[in-house]
């Protein structure tokens, strides 16, 4: 669904790890903005795109370099306002006639301070409310003369043309990074920056429901679609979407396959067949997974297999519905960015454990991707205006492969019993202390060693859990979440005394990066 009917950003990519930071910020002010590889980027896509405003994104190229990415000239003659952000301000400045030097001693990594000049910059309005502001540095090389028609309205330590306008052109470049977290006011910025380029703040999720609906029936015409439904929020809202749009044409197909948490199934088909009428086929396959991973200890053997059964079972189920032409999925829109690579070589765009990884091209259906333009937070604030209940949109994420990753070592019956009632519990003791919705994610691993215990006056030999709990922005960086003392002692006192197997509790503090969230 092309959205052309509203005012449009572009951003250009140049490599960032945090690109897709700067469209975040900017879909949270309802602007909407499409992230795009330099390299595609070309005289003839400006024209068609077509855009209000650019943004240069950061990247770890030297422009000093030979054949170092570059934007199109005619991004500068196109008549619309651009920011450039750290390398997007160098190459700047080296296009449009500044000058661009490596090294000697300028480089700053980490947090710095800008400080304003006499002349104040619109662009800064409600900074500097304390004479300096707190930003994000990430670069080695620096500019070392500003391009013609600009002026240096804001300086770091490292960094003297930190802040730099021409503002006759609507011309900006910042070196650090406001779309990062450590630059506190940062939103600020891109907010006056929007204002200057005169959007109207016209992205709202009640106008891209109304469009989608409009697009999807447009799409399917009188033809029927099938829907892998996982029960996560993704799913469940493409579900919910496509059922308003088309009714009684779509039929979701719910495999489960006895890696999913306590009462989940239950939840899941009740809330689809029962609150909101659509047709649900009900795949009962916990024994075909659990036989098929009986032994298998090896974490990526496992979500090869559980892959592989998924695409299995969905056909299976598939091939019993006539007509059938269209496959539909929760792609988001970071599935999109990512599916085309900074270099322009091949990338993978389906986790080897997606429910319906690689169907397309197996059955000869045509996709339908109602959430390919949104992010996460997008998605939830979609589903609650399809009316989907807050407790199931503000869910925590779930992983494709469920449970298994969370058992690491050999997956048993056992296990997995053990693990839904110490992860029901661990949730259970969240919500009571009021905590669910400032953590990201929050779940229990049962660890692949048995420890010795006592409780009586009996010797225990059980397994050993870990609590792990995390808060983050997008999932790319997390930090653990500092329970006090008293709710980790009662927490783990409530799982040893109630769920047989469990004699030890520990909660890990590790962060991403180094670790990852999920323990596999």
């Amino acid at each position: 669904m092309t959205q052309t009917s509203h005012d449009r950003l572009l951003i250009i990519d140049f490599g960032s790890q945090v690109t897709q930071l700067i469209a975040r910020r900017l879909r949270e002010l309802n602007v909407y903005c499409e992230i795009h590889p330099f390299q595609n980027v070309t005289d003839a896509f400006l024209a068609e795109f077509s855009p209000k405003a650019v943004i240069l994104s950061g990247g770890p190229a030297s422009v000093i370099d030979e054949g170092s990415p570059r934007p199109p000239e005619s991004v500068f003659t196109f008549g619309v306002p651009v920011l450039g952000i750290c390398y997007g301000q160098q190459v700047m400045m080296h296009m449009l006639g500044g000058k661009v030097e490596s090294g000697h001693g300028t480089a700053e990594f980490g947090r710095a301070y800008v400080t304003p000049t006499e002349t104040r910059l619109p662009l800064l309005e409600g900074w500097f409310a304390e004479d300096k502001e707190q930003v994000w540095m990430s670069h080695g090389d620096h500019v070392s003369a500003i391009a013609p028609g600009f002026e240096v309205f804001g300086t770091s330590p490292n960094a003297p043309y930190a802040v730099t306008a021409d503002v006759a052109r609507n011309f900006y470049a910042v070196q650090f990074h406001p779309e990062v977290h450590h630059t506190p006011n940062g939103a600020k910025l891109y907010e006056n920056f929007i204002q200057a380029a005169g959007f109207t703040g016209d992205w709202t999720m009640g106008l891209y429901r109304e469009q989608a609906i409009e697009a999807i029936r447009e799409q399917v015409g009188d033809k029927q679609v099938i829907c892998g439904l996982s029960g996560g929020v993704d799913s469940s809202v493409a579900a919910r979407l496509i059922h308003e749009a088309i009714g009684e044409q779509l039929t979701c197909v719910f495999v489960d396959h006895g890696l999913l948490r306590k009462g989940e199934s239950d939840e899941v088909v009740a809330m689809f067949r029962d609150n909101y009428n659509m047709k649900l086929i009900h795949a009962d396959e916990q024994e075909l997974f659990l036989g098929q991973l009986e032994g298998q200890s090896d974490p990526e053997t496992k979500r090869k297999i559980i892959g592989k059964l998924f695409i299995d079972v969905f056909q299976k189920y598939a091939n019993e519905i006539d007509g059938a032409e269209f496959l539909a999925q929760g792609t988001l829109y970071p599935d999109v960015i990512e599916s085309v690579s900074f270099s322009g070589g091949p990338s993978v765009t389906i986790k080897s454990h997606h429910n319906v990884g690689g169907l397309p091209e197996k059955m000869g259906l045509k996709l339908v991707e109602p959430l390919r333009e949104l992010f996460k937070d997008e998605v939830r604030a979609l589903g609650r205006e399809l009316g989907l209940p807050a407790s199931f949109i503000g869910r925590h994420p779930f992983p494709g492969p469920g449970l298994a990753i969370r058992c690491p070592g050999e997956i048993t019956r056992e296990k997995l019993d053990i693990l839904r009632e110490a992860d029901a519990i661990y949730i259970d003791q969240i919500r009571k202390h009021g905590l669910y919705d400032e953590i990201w994610q929050a779940f229990v691993v049962i660890l692949p060693v048995r420890t010795v215990g006592v409780m009586g006056d009996s010797r225990t030999y059980d397994f050993a859990c870990a609590l792990r709990a995390v808060t983050s922005v997008d999932g790319m960086t997390a930090d653990y979440y500092p329970f006090s003392h008293e709710f980790l002692g009662e927490t783990a006192t409530r799982i040893i005394n109630e769920v047989k197997g469990i004699n030890r509790c520990t909660y890990d503090i590790t962060s991403k990066p180094p670790g990852t969230i999920e323990w596999e």
